[in-house]
């Protein structure tokens, strides 16, 4: 079997709600990042491939035992980009009040920050709490979204691809700093918005940075169609949903991954886990999303017990070098605007 997968979500101080009060965390340490950055370093010392950064428009809840602020996710993955090496970084991005031009020159930023270990979590929202944030559209449902969303996720890798890889020239006694030659209008419509180009961001490091979607309702799936990673959560008909992935019309061959809930908090946990583990991947994942309930208390476990356990089973093995893609399996894309591409 392939090498498996393995990514760590980053959630405030963890997916439990009440992590932030545990002894071992500083409250502080959330809103300056370091809890993140410390939690990302680990699980990139232990080889895990990709974080995860969650992220919505809406402000948490405010609401006793709870930490009412969180942190732009776009701007976390960016501010841990410099201090790691190898990880893959994906924040989640909401491209439903967001402007489709920055969202795509946001990420491609990430992608030369990280030097090529850019991508992002497309997401949507039906909320009014979001629409009020932003102020210029109302709620719409979840379907319409999502069709909006894959409207997005095209015009985004048109715009990444509206730069030729040898457009920057940099040749200083004429200067001549780009071949606008090389630069392409993308001239991009959809139904709800309308984008002429090009990016205002060189093409990035790995051509397109990893697109994703989280598959969390129905409606996201038609979306999953144009991801490059997908992400499933755990359910007892995994396998059938994995397959219908595989065979969904006009797919690429997406990598799947299931996501699941962690809590290390009974002994025995990490064993427990890393045998649901090869069976998911018997299932036919190609990884594994872990969510802990606390930063601080499981990632250790995460990186000192399971993957452990994991490489022993031989469920994972010596992460790939270079670039996300390359760490993926992906190949990097030809620009379509470039001269010979063919398309």
């Amino acid at each position: 079997m392939s090498r498996l997968i393995t990514a760590i979500e980053i959630d405030g101080a963890g997916g439990d709600p009440g992590a932030w009060r545990g002894p071992e965390v500083d409250p502080g340490a959330i809103l300056t990042g370091e809890l993140a950055l410390r939690a990302v370093q680990r699980a990139e010392a232990a080889g895990i491939d990709i974080a995860t950064f969650a992220g919505t428009l809406e402000a948490p809840a405010d609401a006793a035992g709870r930490v009412g602020v969180q942190l732009d996710a776009l701007g976390l993955a960016a501010r841990i980009a410099p201090a790691t090496e190898r990880i893959g970084l994906l924040p989640t991005i909401t491209v439903t009040h967001t402007e489709p031009f920055h969202v795509q020159a946001s990420v491609a930023t990430l992608d030369y920050v990280s030097a090529g270990r850019g991508g992002w979590i497309a997401d949507v929202s039906t909320s009014a709490e979001a629409a009020a944030v932003i102020g210029r559209r109302d709620p719409a449902p979840a379907a319409d979204l999502w069709r909006e969303a894959r409207y997005v996720v095209d015009v985004s890798r048109r715009l990444w691809d509206s730069w030729d890889d040898d457009a920057i020239i940099r040749d200083a006694p004429t200067g001549r700093f780009v071949d606008r030659d090389r630069l392409h209008y993308v001239n991009f419509t959809s139904p709800t918005f309308s984008i002429k180009g090009p990016s205002i961001v060189p093409r990035p490091p790995q051509g397109h940075p990893v697109t994703a979607v989280r598959v969390s309702a129905p409606d996201a799936l038609q979306a999953a169609a144009d991801a490059e990673l997908v992400i499933l959560p755990e359910t007892t008909d995994l396998a059938e949903r994995v397959a219908a992935l595989r065979t969904t019309d006009g797919a690429t061959t997406p990598r799947v991954l299931v996501s699941v809930a962690i809590s290390f908090e009974q002994a025995g946990a990490a064993e427990q886990l890393a045998g649901s583990i090869t069976d998911w991947q018997a299932a036919g994942v190609d990884g594994v999303h872990l969510r802990p309930a606390s930063l601080e208390v499981d990632v250790p476990i995460i990186a000192d017990e399971l993957i452990p356990l994991l490489k022993a089973r031989k469920v994972v093995g010596e992460a790939r070098a270079g670039t996300l893609r390359n760490r993926l399996g992906l190949s990097r894309p030809v620009g379509r605007y470039a001269a010979g591409s063919g398309r």
